[in-house]
């Protein structure tokens, strides 16, 4: 049904994707698994024609096909469901079905809903699906969200459904139903590539499973004839951590206790970690595991419903950036250009955002003693300028990480949140922010470091905390500790 030959797509001198095959059949469920940044994702968005292939060929029913748009994959039948669902949230059941295809008129003017609705029910009756199509799709839970987009999917006549990380929300009980469905479709003849990080349910729903690593294709079993710990091997070169960079083997007193953390939005469960002074903490999950929420609830910037996080052996009774900045506490957002700078302000004016009250006097602003703390960032983080006053979009990515890290130390932290700190950039720097983050650090300060790069983690982390579906799982110490061990722990079932 779809045959992916040589495809390649580069980003800058990067491959993510590098002559790259998948084969798959009508009525089958074809696994695709590989570590955060195996090249999946673009796959995905090449399928669906987000991104464009630099070369190689795909073919649907033996035809060769060019897809340079959604809408041209639509009409192929190829449909996606990603983690986060794609409805309109002040669109009904209907309206979001048709959201995109021509819907039904009567006389030719006025549309017809009473139609639409009735041929909506009719699939639905047809794959038993119960979904409340009178209901705006902000009122839906998630398991409907992703029932409507399935049925969306059907009334497309999708012949390949490509679910990507699919029950990150839902219970076990909604994953039944999901899972129920799945196996409807299969037999009706839909291909489905099931995208997930939770190796149970490959073994469970698969026929094949393809393995990538660094955008290129391992190869691809019968999942009758393998194992968990088989795929597993296949998805790292099963690297070892680096001793050479080891610090020191004890820590100080605990300067962050988080105790049960659960987040409003569910997507922090039960989360309890301790990080001491002197020590970098590893937090180690896959896609959806809840990392970056956790890290988002403790710094404030995601509501919290239970738990406690304590500061110096004392509780924090509220929680919002202004008062984690002023308990000694920063973070390092995954997205700096959304979350940590402001594109179209000066570096001078990005360094000091976050601390402007320091330079404020009875009567005047401290202009002189502000410029002389941002030169001397400047040349502490060798961020390569013309000048304090040029704009931080001008930087390159790498300089642009320095500037969220000098505007981080303004405030002379204790802890240090660190979500994807070196998350593109060259080389060089990812060297640079390792070396500092070790500094401070060894300085007595905490770091909670968390990165999608297991190779980064194992090169960092003292300690290496495992989370996985919001819950904080079996803390490792980094001694000889392999990517494959790590992984193990990832993929074990709750």
């Amino acid at each position: 049904m779809l045959e992916v030959k040589n495809i390649c797509k580069r980003f800058g001198d990067m491959y993510a994707l590098n002559h790259f095959n998948l084969s798959m059949e009508k009525g089958t469920v074809h696994g695709l698994v590989g570590e955060n940044g195996a090249g999946k994702s673009t796959l995905i968005k090449i399928l669906t024609g987000v991104y464009h292939l630099d070369s190689g060929e795909i073919f649907i029913d033996g035809k060769k096909v060019e897809i340079h748009a959604p809408t041209q994959s639509q009409a192929l039948g190829i449909s996606v469901i990603h983690q986060d669902r794609n409805l309109v949230p002040a669109f009904n059941g209907v309206e979001n079905v048709y959201l995109g295809r021509r819907g039904l008129h009567r006389l030719g003017v006025a549309v017809d809903f009473a139609g639409m609705k009735k041929k909506i029910l009719s699939k639905m009756q047809e794959y038993e699906i119960e979904v409340p199509l009178d209901k705006l799709a902000r009122e839906l839970t998630p398991p409907q969200k992703t029932l409507l987009e399935i049925v969306r999917a059907i009334m497309m006549d999708c012949k390949l459904l490509i679910l990507d990380e699919p029950t990150v929300a839902l219970t076990d009980k909604e994953t039944e139903v999901l899972f129920r469905l799945i196996e409807k479709l299969r037999t009706k003849g839909t291909a489905i590539l099931y995208v997930s990080h939770r190796m149970d349910e490959i073994f469970q729903l698969t026929d094949k499973i393809t393995v990538m690593k660094n955008g290129e294709l391992v190869g691809t079993v019968e999942t009758a004839l393998t194992d968990r710990d088989s795929i597993i091997a296949m998805m790292t070169d099963n690297w070892k951590s680096m001793e050479s960079v080891r610090r020191k083997k004890e820590f100080g007193d605990a300067v962050l206790e988080v105790q049960h953390i659960a987040t409003n939005d569910g997507r922090v469960k039960n989360a309890s970690f301790c990080a001491h002074r002197g020590e970098i903490l590893g937090i180690f999950g896959l896609g959806g595991s809840g990392r970056t929420e956790l890290l988002e609830s403790i710094y404030g910037l995601r509501g919290i419903k239970q738990g406690t996080i304590l500061r110096d052996g004392k509780p924090c009774e509220k929680f919002s950036p202004e008062i984690s900045l002023k308990n000694g506490m920063v973070i390092i957002n995954e997205d700096r250009r959304g979350m940590a700078l402001v594109p179209s302000l000066s570096i001078r004016e990005n360094i000091v955002l976050s601390t402007l009250q320091n330079y404020k006097g009875k009567f005047l602003y401290n202009t002189k003693r502000e410029m002389e703390d941002v030169v001397q960032k400047i040349e502490e983080l060798g961020i390569k300028t013309t000048g304090p006053s040029q704009t931080v979009s001008e930087l390159s990515g790498g300089n642009q990480q320095k500037v969220v890290f000098a505007k981080a130390l303004m405030s002379n932290p204790q802890v240090f949140l660190c979500d994807e700190p070196t998350q593109a950039v060259d080389v060089k720097t990812r060297a640079e922010i390792h070396e500092m983050l070790r500094k401070y650090a060894d300085e007595g300060s905490a770091v909670v470091f968390v990165t999608s790069d297991l190779k980064e983690m194992l090169e960092v982390a003292d300690n290496i905390l495992i989370i996985s579906n919001g819950y904080t799982k079996e803390m490792l110490k980094n001694k000889n500790l392999s990517a494959e061990q790590v992984l193990k722990h990832c993929y074990a079932e709750n």
